[in-house]
């Protein structure tokens, strides 16, 4: 027997990148040990977000009551634990209806997991984060509408959301307008799609707020402006001479165009 609940939950799907090449290049016995504590980092986080893993392979599926915990978890989880571990990793947000499958205990000891999700959430979860870059964090506008930008202690300072684009889901009716949330401006840029999520439009890149460019940012934003302000600068300086060998140069075409004219060339 299985008892069915219908709920909402913000869905989190985390896939560490590269994973099977790293367990290829390290050896079977040395990437369980590493990603053993990979993983009980990523579980010190859900535990302190009250979040719940429903199933792990290269990563987690996990879900939260709360949208707001689930950003912070995907935030938190970007600058702190790729840092700690070298593995990188790309998470997707969700918030919708779910099917909760609770598993009866004969199935549990055969080793069926306690709780298991099923519903289109669950897929549209995969999808967004199957298009992330590395550092992201990704969300439906259905998990932005539930967190409405709210913020809370755990919130990093300078946390920004970004519309980076409409995308069509393989499988999925309705196309899905996806946000990006950091503050790096590295992690709001625009993915690219894949075969399962086609990329439909949206802007080409995202740029930082002045409030939020740091110093290398600045110089870069500056130099353009500083090269194009020289150049009109020295164009205004010899363009007296420049009109007048432009006229000098008029007249010799002026010339040859005739002396060749009547010579019959």
């Amino acid at each position: 027997m299985v008892d069915l609940k219908e709920t909402h939950l913000a869905i989190v799907l985390l896939d560490i990148i590269g994973s099977t090449a790293f367990v290829q290049q390290v050896g079977a016995r040395k990437a369980a040990v590493w990603l053993q504590y990979h993983d009980r980092l990523a579980r010190s986080l859900l535990y302190k977000f009250e979040g719940r893993e429903i199933d792990r392979s290269d990563g987690f599926l996990m879900s939260f009551q709360r949208p707001i915990d689930a950003v912070n978890f995907g935030l938190l989880y970007q600058q702190t634990i790729p840092i700690k571990t070298h593995l990188q990793a790309r998470i997707g947000i969700h918030y919708g209806s779910i099917i909760e499958v609770t598993q009866d205990d004969t199935w549990t000891a055969v080793g069926a997991k306690r709780i298991e999700l099923e519903g289109i959430s669950k897929n549209i979860a995969a999808r967004t984060m199957s298009i992330c870059e590395a550092g992201q964090v990704l969300l439906t506008s259905d998990a932005l509408e539930a967190v409405k930008g709210a913020t809370n202690i755990f919130t990093p300072r300078g946390t920004r959301y970004v519309m980076i684009g409409l995308y069509r889901f393989k499988g999925v009716g309705t196309d899905q307008t996806l946000y990006a949330v950091g503050n790096d401006i590295k992690a709001l840029q625009p993915p690219k799609g894949n075969d399962k999520a086609k990329r439909l439009g949206g802007p080409r890149r995202v740029r930082s707020r002045a409030r939020d460019r740091k110093v290398l940012e600045w110089i870069m934003w500056i130099l353009p402006r500083l090269a194009l302000i020289n150049l009109i600068y020295i164009m205004s300086i010899i363009w007296p001479w420049l009109s007048s060998h432009v006229r000098w140069l008029q007249m010799i075409i002026i010339f040859l165009n005739r002396l060749f004219y009547d010579s019959g060339y």
